[in-house]
């Protein structure tokens, strides 16, 4: 009986001391496992970043000609030689590197000058093509910002935000438009930051990189004079003229055109007026093209009112826009 206790009770022992190791290893497990969470966490810790898609668009390589599509642009004509002598300029070169020759080192930064509506965004799309054609660029997209875009409210955030957006643009064109406006006269504003942080890239990613600012005339020069890393590096001035009468009336009917409307006799001879009157004001806010395309959707839209107290308008009630409808739209 008394042998039988004691194999009991040593039995016991040995159950409570298993059940003590096992609870041990599973405290272990339950640290080790946490400290494999907490170390998971930290290893995906997202990369900081402040974005602002509204002020930024990102315009992919398109498959046609951008030649073609330069030369066919209404106008620009001056545009289209300075494009045409870089573009010669690049080819020639390239070909001089080929044979052994020397070879001139060339800044392919731009700096657009002029009003708005002048066609400078547009152009920037076709010359990041031509530059991706030349070979300059592996990818040739265009992403379009501003002020707003690179600059953020806080101190810090500029320059995040300022590399995520060339990121964006590496093996394309970066275009800036209005960049004058990160040079204001108030010295701690931040968009002296953004200026920093995008030289830095420009010199980091010469070989991937091509960046093309934008403005009205006189305040990009001045911008680009207020400092030396820009004026060093921004040596390519394209200026775009306003338009004409003729050619914002060439541009009127061609969305016309290609919309599948068409002007009577009347109505064609107001909008060539009002182009000439409104030119004659001289003001430098004029919107250019886009005042011919803002005039004619107005000008559609107007029909369409026009047209809804129609029962049944015929095809060419539907294509055509009467001196009412531009009259009306252009509100003079």
């Amino acid at each position: 009986m008394d042998q039988t206790l004691r194999y009991i009770g040593a039995a016991a022992i040995i159950i409570f001391v298993l059940m003590g190791i096992l609870t041990l290893v599973a405290l272990i497990a339950d640290d080790s496992e946490e400290g494999e969470e907490q170390q998971t966490e930290v290893k995906v810790q997202p990369k900081e970043e402040v974005k602002d898609t509204a002020h930024v668009v990102v315009n992919q390589t398109l498959e046609t000609d951008p030649y073609e599509e330069l030369n066919s642009l209404i106008g620009l004509d001056d545009v289209k030689k300075e494009v045409e002598s870089l573009s010669n300029y690049v080819k020639v070169q390239k070909a001089r590197k080929e044979k052994g020759l020397k070879t001139r080192h060339l800044s392919y930064h731009l700096v657009f000058t002029g009003n708005p509506g002048t066609g400078k965004t547009t152009v920037a799309r076709i010359v990041a093509r031509i530059y991706k054609d030349l070979g300059i660029l592996k990818k040739g997209h265009l992403v379009e910002t501003d002020r707003a875009g690179l600059v953020a409210g806080y101190v810090g955030q500029t320059a995040i935000k300022t590399n995520n957006i060339v990121d964006s643009a590496l093996n394309g064109v970066l275009f800036i438009d209005e960049a004058y406006s990160l040079s204001p006269d108030n010295n701690d504003d931040y968009g002296h930051e953004a200026i920093a942080t995008l030289l830095k890239r420009m010199e980091d990613d010469r070989n991937s990189l091509v960046v093309i600012i934008a403005g009205y005339t006189d305040e990009m020069k001045k911008f680009i004079d207020s400092n030396p890393g820009l004026k060093s590096r921004f040596t390519r001035y394209i200026n775009f003229p306003d338009y004409s009468p003729d050619e914002l009336m060439d541009i009127f009917e061609l969305y016309t055109k290609k919309d599948e409307y068409q002007l009577t006799p009347e109505a064609k001879q107001y909008v060539r007026e009002a182009f000439i009157k409104v030119i004659a004001q001289n003001d430098r806010n004029f919107g250019n093209a886009r005042y011919a395309r803002n005039k004619f959707e107005r000008a559609i839209q107007l029909q369409a009112n026009r047209l809804s107290k129609t029962k049944k308008p015929s095809k060419e009630d539907l294509s055509t826009l009467t001196l009412e409808d531009v009259k009306k739209a252009f509100g003079l």
